[in-house]
C-alpha cells in the first residue's frame, strides 16, 4: 500500500538515492570536486593529476604576491637580481603553503567530510588516499625549505617559520579561538617578510603595522563567512569557531580596518618625504586603496568573505580600484 499514493515507479529512485547516500556515510566518499569535472550524464570521475594539482589548491598562490610588495614597494624590482630572487621566493612559498594544505587534508579529514564545501577537496572525497598525500605534502615542504635556503639564508628562516606556524595551527592553535585567526594573519606577515629577506630589503614600520591588521581584517571576514554557513553547526567542524559571535567579528573588523587606514595614509605620506617629485603620487594613492578597503569590507559584510582570493578574483569594482591603486603608487616609486 501506498502511503502518499504517488506511483511505485516515482519512488525508486528515492530508494536508489537513499542507498547511496547510506553508504557513502560509511565509507570514504568519492564526492565530486568540481562541477564542470563531474556534472551530468556519464560524467567521470577527476584523474589522479587533476585532484592532485586541485589539492594542491593553485588559486590559494595568488596570496603568495605578498612577496612581492617589499621590493615593489622600495623599487628596486628594476634590478635584475631581485627579480629572480623575488620570483624565486613565490615559487617557494607556492610548495611549502601547499604542502601544508595536504598534510592539514590529511588530518582534518573527518571534519572535512562533513562541511558542506571542504567535503569536495580531492583528499576528503577519497580522491588521493590518505598515504599518497602525505608524501605529496612532505616532499613539497622540503623542496619549499630547500629552494629558500638556496636563495638566502634569512628567507629560509621565514619561511621554516612559516612552516612551524601552519603545523602548528593544524595540531593545535586553530583550536584556540582569537589566536587561531592570529596565526593565519601571521601567514600573510611572514609572506610580506620574505620579500624582504630574499632581497635585502628593510621594512618600514608603517608597512608592518598594515600588513598585520591588514591580514587580521581580512580573516576575520573569512571567519564571518564561516560561521555565516556553518551556523548552529559551527563547532562540530571548527572548535574555534563555536565561540565567535557576528558581533565580535564586526568589532575586530571594524578596528582592524581602522588601524589599516591609519597606518597606509603614514605609509603614504613617509614614501611622499622621501620623493622628489611635484605630484603627491603617494597622498594620491590613499584614495583608491580606502576605496579598494571599504569595497572588500561591503563584500565581507555581505557574507562573502570566506575565499579572499575567489573575492579578490571575482569582484569587478574591487579589481578596478586595485589598479587604480597600483597604478598610482607605482607611479610615485618608478616614475615620479
Amino acid at each position: 500500500m501506498q502511503v502518499t499514493g504517488e506511483p511505485r515507479r516515482a519512488t525508486r529512485p528515492r530508494g536508489r538515492a537513499g542507498s547511496e547516500r547510506s553508504r557513502a556515510g560509511a565509507e570514504p566518499s568519492r564526492a565530486r570536486a568540481e562541477p564542470s569535472a563531474c556534472d551530468g550524464p556519464g560524467a567521470r570521475p577527476r584523474s589522479r593529476a587533476a585532484a592532485l594539482l586541485a589539492e594542491a589548491r593553485p588559486r590559494q598562490w595568488v596570496k603568495n604576491l605578498l612577496v612581492v610588495s617589499a621590493p615593489g614597494a622600495s623599487g628596486m624590482l628594476r634590478q635584475g637580481d631581485v627579480i629572480w630572487r623575488t620570483a624565486l621566493t613565490f615559487v617557494a612559498f607556492c610548495l611549502v603553503a601547499s604542502g601544508t594544505y595536504y598534510l592539514n587534508d590529511v588530518r582534518d579529514v573527518a571534519a572535512d567530510r562533513r562541511h558542506p564545501s571542504k567535503r569536495l577537496r580531492p583528499v576528503a572525497a577519497g580522491e588521493i588516499p590518505l598515504g599518497v598525500a602525505r608524501a605529496v605534502g612532505l616532499v613539497l615542504l622540503a623542496g619549499g625549505l630547500g629552494l629558500a635556503v638556496a636563495v638566502a639564508w634569512q628567507l629560509g628562516v621565514v619561511v621554516a617559520t612559516y612552516v612551524v606556524l601552519t603545523a602548528s595551527y593544524t595540531v593545535w592553535l586553530k583550536h584556540v579561538a582569537v589566536v587561531d585567526m592570529v596565526s593565519v594573519a601571521a601567514g600573510f606577515v611572514l609572506r610580506a617578510l620574505a620579500g624582504g629577506a630574499a632581497t635585502g630589503i628593510e621594512i618600514s614600520e608603517w608597512f608592518f603595522i598594515m600588513t598585520i591588521f591588514g591580514s587580521l581584517f581580512m580573516v576575520s571576514g573569512k571567519r564571518q563567512a564561516e560561521l555565516d554557513e556553518m551556523g548552529d553547526d559551527a563547532p562540530g567542524t571548527r572548535a574555534a569557531l563555536g565561540q565567535y559571535t557576528s558581533s565580535y567579528l564586526a568589532y575586530l573588523r571594524a578596528v582592524s580596518s581602522g588601524v589599516v587606514f591609519v597606518a597606509y595614509s603614514l605609509w603614504a605620506f613617509e614614501k611622499a618625504d622621501l620623493s622628489s617629485s611635484s605630484i603627491p603620487w603617494f597622498q594620491l594613492s590613499i584614495v583608491p586603496w580606502i576605496l579598494a578597503l571599504l569595497r572588500y569590507a561591503l563584500l565581507v559584510d555581505a557574507g562573502r568573505g570566506g575565499a579572499p582570493e575567489e573575492l579578490v578574483l571575482g569582484d569587478r569594482a574591487l579589481q578596478v580600484f586595485g589598479i587604480i591603486w597600483l597604478a598610482v603608487f607605482a607611479a610615485g616609486i618608478y616614475v615620479g
